[in-house]
């Protein structure tokens, strides 16, 4: 039997436990999360700043969103390649960097959604 299933299956709030003890792992053990989240504090400061809409909050939100997830799911993959593969091969490595550019791309495309939301934002307090 697969663990969790059936009546060993965990509740919805331990379910809801283990994504939070996974989101503190990953903000205690891994740099690029905690880099992640300044850049959404950043973020939601400059769109109070800018006073930005509410078209650009929903914009923002669900880049840093995505961000944040690609990040942890970039995380969980590299986690699971070191275990299956503890010594250097090329696949393994192949799906890492396949997996970092995910995250990388979503950032990239956030930041450019960011520079048409707050350049919106900014053009219209000065004009």
């Amino acid at each position: 039997m697969i663990p969790g299933t059936g009546r060993n299956h965990p509740s919805f709030r331990r379910s809801f436990l283990f994504a939070l003890q996974g989101f503190r792992t990953a903000v205690a053990t891994e740099r690029n999360i905690k880099v992640m989240l300044g850049g959404f504090v950043f973020a939601v400061v400059m769109g109070i700043i800018l006073r930005i809409d509410a078209i650009g909050w929903a914009c923002v939100l669900i880049c840093c969103g995505a961000v944040i997830v690609t990040e942890l799911v970039n995380t969980a993959i590299e986690t699971i390649v070191d275990l299956v593969s503890p010594e250097f091969h090329p696949l393994a490595g192949r799906a890492k960097d396949i997996a970092a550019a995910a995250s990388w791309t979503m950032s990239l495309t956030s930041v450019l959604v960011g520079l048409i939301v707050y350049g919106r934002a900014l053009l219209a307090l000065l004009g």
